[in-house]
Order: structure tokens, then C-alpha cells, then sequence
């Protein structure tokens, strides 16, 4: 194992680990932070992802012993607490911590075009909320969805709150970013694609819809919704709920859709 003990929190080899609370890495050299145990074994099992280093707490050594012990090629930096939290600038990360980067850039249509005969992707559209992101993806992961694409308003999933609530699902669901939303229905289409917008104002009830097959599930932000253009123009559908109140969660809606859609 490549251990290596850091006693000083100015020590030039944590530099990427220093006052995380305050900036993030993504969008430097594709690189983001992973925090938890979970995570990190993700990532340093990862094909689409490189772990680039670790900062971990003494204490936590046992904990992760058998994947540092698989991967001696990745430095793991030895920290005490004290000096953990003056490189990190905060105290919830779990002792646990790790720099990624990102290895391959995947392309809308190799996304879509790379699905089986049966397969479920979600659409994100203008979801800036990294909770609900970072959910998103947990639910596609549990429900075996193909991949999530995003447009360019959404926040990154690769940012460091929306990757733990994900609990790792971002390093395991494959994802892409589009350009045009406008323009995302003619390749969906052309590749054999159902595709559905969650909308609480949908001409459809979803129960009423045959799974099976291709499907797309687009889902807007929460209050805005989807954009009017994509909702005259794909079939909208609604998740039956309460009179009294008026919408579901993003994140929410999104797993009862992919539960819906069944592809395990």
C-alpha cells in the first residue's frame, strides 16, 4: 500500500483537499471529490472513473484496508483529525475523502445508441438542485436505468454534495450532456425510443401506460416544470397524487416513473 503520513495541512501533496467546503474541483481537469467509504470503493473500482489520491483519518485505515490494499498504485494520504480538518475546512466528510477524474467523455448519442431492446433512460431538464440530482441517480441505479442525460442547466452530478447523495450511483450510471433540448425528441425517436414527459399536468395517467421496450422519462425542476415546447410535443403523463397538493419532488417522481418501467 502507498501510505504516506501528512503532518503539516499545508503540505503541498494535499493541495486539491485544501478548504473543499468553500470551492469544488468539477469542471478543473474533470476532476471531483468523493467522500464516504462507499464511495470511494466505487471509485477505485471504476472504469469510467480515475481515483487519483486519497486523504483518509489513522483511525479510518481498517475500515478501507482491503481496497487500498487492491489498489497500492493510489497514494493514500495518512492524516490525523486535527489536521484533516484544517486541509478540508470542515468536519462531516467522514474522515474519508478522495480526488477523481473523470477518464472518458461520453456522448449523448453513443448513450442512447449503446441501449438494449429494453432500457430506460431519464431526461434532466433545468435541474439545478444537487439533492435532486444526486437522488436521481440513486434512483436510476436501483431500478437498472440505462444511463441520465442532462442538459446544460443542470447542476454536475460530479459536484461533491450531489456525488454523496447519490451515494455513488453517479460513478455507476453512465451520463451525458445535450446541447438542445428541442432537439433531444428527433434522435430518441429515431433510435426507438418511447419517450414521456413527468408533468403533474400530464394527458395520461402513467398507470395507463404499457411498459416495455426503449423508454425516455423526462423530468423538469421542481415548480417551472418542463419546458411548454417539449410538453406539446412528446406525451406528458401524471403521477395520480392528493387533490390537495400540487406536485411531487423531482427526485420522487422520478423513481415511481423508473419503477413504472421496469427493466431488472
Amino acid at each position: 500500500m502507498n501510505q504516506i503520513r501528512i503532518e503539516e495541512p499545508n503540505d503541498a501533496r494535499v493541495t486539491a483537499y485544501r478548504d473543499i467546503k468553500e470551492r469544488d474541483l468539477v469542471g478543473r481537469q474533470e476532476r471531483f471529490v468523493a467522500e464516504g467509504k462507499v464511495v470511494l470503493e466505487i471509485l477505485l473500482r471504476s472504469e469510467r472513473f480515475i481515483a487519483e489520491s486519497i486523504l483518509l483519518l489513522e483511525r479510518r485505515l481498517p475500515l478501507l484496508a482491503g481496497a487500498l490494499a487492491e489498489r497500492p498504485d493510489v497514494p493514500a494520504y495518512i492524516v490525523n483529525d486535527e489536521v484533516m480538518n484544517q486541509i478540508a475546512g470542515f468536519d462531516v466528510h467522514r474522515g474519508i475523502l478522495a480526488i477523481g477524474r473523470r477518464n472518458t467523455l461520453t456522448t449523448p448519442e453513443d448513450l442512447v445508441a449503446a441501449q438494449p431492446e429494453k432500457a430506460t433512460l431519464v431526461v434532466c431538464a433545468g435541474i439545478s438542485n444537487h439533492d435532486n440530482i444526486g437522488s436521481i441517480f440513486r434512483n436510476a441505479a436501483a431500478f437498472g436505468a440505462g444511463g441520465v442525460l442532462l442538459d446544460q442547466t443542470c447542476c454536475d452530478p460530479l459536484y461533491r454534495k450531489a456525488l454523496r447523495v447519490s451515494v455513488g450511483a453517479v460513478l455507476k450510471v453512465p451520463f451525458a450532456r445535450f446541447d438542445a433540448l428541442d432537439d433531444l425528441p428527433d434522435m430518441l425517436d429515431r433510435l426507438g425510443f418511447r419517450q414521456f414527459a413527468l408533468s403533474p399536468g400530464g394527458s395520461t395517467d402513467i398507470g395507463a401506460v404499457a411498459p416495455g421496450g426503449k423508454v425516455a422519462l423526462y423530468v423538469g425542476a421542481e415548480g417551472p416544470g418542463l419546458p411548454a415546447a417539449i410538453l406539446q410535443r412528446i406525451h406528458s403523463v401524471r403521477i395520480p397524487i392528493s387533490k390537495e397538493f400540487d406536485s411531487l419532488n423531482a427526485a420522487a417522481a422520478t423513481a415511481i416513473a423508473l419503477h413504472h418501467f421496469p427493466v431488472l
